[in-house]
């Protein structure tokens, strides 16, 4: 069954891959934009679209390609959210082919089904796979590349031309996917000096050395134009410092070395299918196993997570699990491997993997974790639009005090929670420091829409509120969002609507106002 599924063509697959990932997202492509999306994808993306410019007025260096691909999809069918969402479907699926491929080449069929099939069910790629985000179209085309380049069995031009467009791609899509073909290049270089003294080996290394050193061209052009049109080369200096200069300590790089290590082999399950594995390794190499990844794909592959376990320590401001799309299947290629080489039950640690990871779309441990890991971001969209709708029904012209991304969701329709502007008054958060600068003026604002700005699952708030001189409990208490209660307690105020989705929460809170008027009589 296994090998006449692979043996469909690709067109065939693909749409497969497209219908099976639509399908599971239904209920999420109506959803309005999320987070990261509304501040910075969308709006990009829309500045493309309406005035066809490549960086958008807020002047940030992203590469444009994802803008790009909006833009024009949009120009083709309307702007529409669903049309987004779908649109991001399909790279998803792309990027699931490329697995595919890539694990059919690397061991056999029924790995790549099952591969493939994790993959998809992994919570952190679940919730990407239909999210507006640069990183779902940068793992896509690396990916795909991926599929190219191994295992090294093809040496000619075109293959060479490809990869190299692929990685292009990637890094016009996120400037930080050129990681990966730098990684490649490494080996090739290593290889290069092993095998000078053969002239065909040399040749082929040189090749690919050309092809992967190729993408950094088109994103060195990019950052020219950028500089040329906007003066920053970068982004302007708060994007720079946020992303780059402010993560060059030593306490960051240490503490994000940390993270991105649970981030790669514990988050969201991830461990479970790894345990598996180790546990395989105290099994003998079963009889006729099938055949098993070569060293040359093994020892590519760990490079490969290690330079990115490595540089994502230090690039990026926020340590988003996103940035780490790419990486995921290539641990379940491996971990694939060792099951199907040592125990004929292999089919079970795939299934009991596969169960963890639908239960873990749900089910929230108790740590803190971005909530776009899972579908926790549904809840927060949710409870956002509620909160949103119930102030657009009962209080129209409000003057609302609230924080991003609310603020935005109300001032911009087109991120699909208004049909017409709010006026909104921003704080930053809504911890004790902000709420008590905002009692300062309360003239300026009649309603408040407030919310956890910084998401926190029940379980472990609760442990963070018993243990308060634990290292993390003081870190807690000196950020924490104070609660709807405390919130109308500070400001004066009352709340009419709240709503909690497993420590997502929002609340709408009324300020009952009296003002003094003075009557003046009307000019003549």
């Amino acid at each position: 069954m296994c090998a006449q599924f692979a043996a469909l063509p690709g067109p065939v697959l693909f749409l497969l891959f497209f219908a099976a990932v639509a399908v599971s997202h239904l209920t999420l492509l109506q959803l309005p934009y999320f987070w990261d999306e509304g501040g910075y994808y969308i709006p990009a993306a829309l500045d493309f679209y309406h005035t066809g410019q490549l960086v958008p007025h807020f002047t940030n260096a992203h590469p444009p390609l994802p803008n790009i691909l909006l833009g024009t999809l949009w120009h083709i069918v309307g702007y529409h959210i669903v049309a987004t969402r779908l649109l991001v479907c399909a790279f998803a699926a792309a990027a699931l082919l490329g697995i595919f491929r890539l694990t059919q080449r690397l061991l056999d069929a029924s790995a790549a089904v099952t591969v493939t099939l994790l993959t998809a069910v992994y919570p952190i790629w679940f919730a990407q796979s239909s999210l507006a985000h640069a990183d779902i179209f940068a793992a896509t085309f690396t990916l795909l590349a991926f599929a190219l380049y191994l295992p090294r069995a093809t040496f000619d031009v075109p293959h060479y031309l490809s990869v190299a467009a692929l990685f292009s791609l990637a890094a016009l899509s996120k400037e930080t996917s050129i990681l990966e073909p730098a990684a490649l290049a490494s080996i090739e270089v290593a290889l290069l000096v092993r095998d000078w003294r053969s002239p065909l080996l040399r040749r082929r290394h040189l090749g690919w050395i050309t092809a992967l050193s190729f993408p950094a061209l088109p994103l060195v052009a990019w950052y020219a134009y950028h500089h040329h049109v906007t003066g920053f080369t970068f982004g302007n200096p708060e994007y720079l410092r946020y992303n780059a200069t402010a993560n060059f300590t030593a306490a960051h790089v240490f503490q994000a070395v940390r993270y991105r290590f649970l981030h790669l082999f514990w988050q969201r399950n991830i461990w479970m299918p790894i345990v598996f594995a180790l546990a395989c390794l105290f099994l003998p190499h079963r009889d006729n196993a099938p055949d098993s990844l070569s060293r040359s794909a093994g020892c590519t592959i760990g490079l490969l997570v290690i330079a990115n376990w490595l540089a994502f320590s230090v690039l990026g401001g926020a340590l988003l699990t996103r940035y780490l799309l790419p990486i995921y299947p290539l641990i379940l290629i491996v971990c694939v491997d060792l099951w199907r080489t040592h125990t004929r039950r292999w089919p079970v640690l795939a299934g009991a993997t596969a169960l963890a990871f639908v239960s873990a779309l749900w089910l929230n441990p108790p740590t803190s974790f971005a909530p776009e890991d899972n579908l926790t971001y549904r809840d927060m969209i949710v409870v956002h639009q509620e909160a949103i709708d119930f102030v657009a029904e009962h209080y129209p012209d409000a003057t609302v005090l609230t924080a991003w991304p609310v603020a935005a969701d109300l001032f911009r329709p087109e991120l699909g929670y208004v049909k017409s502007r709010i006026t909104a008054i921003s704080i930053d958060d809504f911890t004790l420091p902000q709420i008590r600068k905002a009692a300062q003026e309360p003239g300026r604002y009649d309603t408040a829409i407030v919310f956890s700005a910084h998401f926190v699952s029940p379980s472990f708030r609760s442990y963070l509120v018993s243990h308060p001189n634990t290292r993390r409990g003081k870190e807690f208490a000196a950020s924490r969002d104070l609660m709807p209660a405390e919130i109308a307690a500070l400001l004066g105020g009352e709340i009419v609507w709240q709503d909690d989705r497993g420590g997502e929460w929002a609340a709408v809170l009324r300020f009952r106002r009296s003002y003094e008027a003075l009557l003046l009589p009307l000019p003549r």
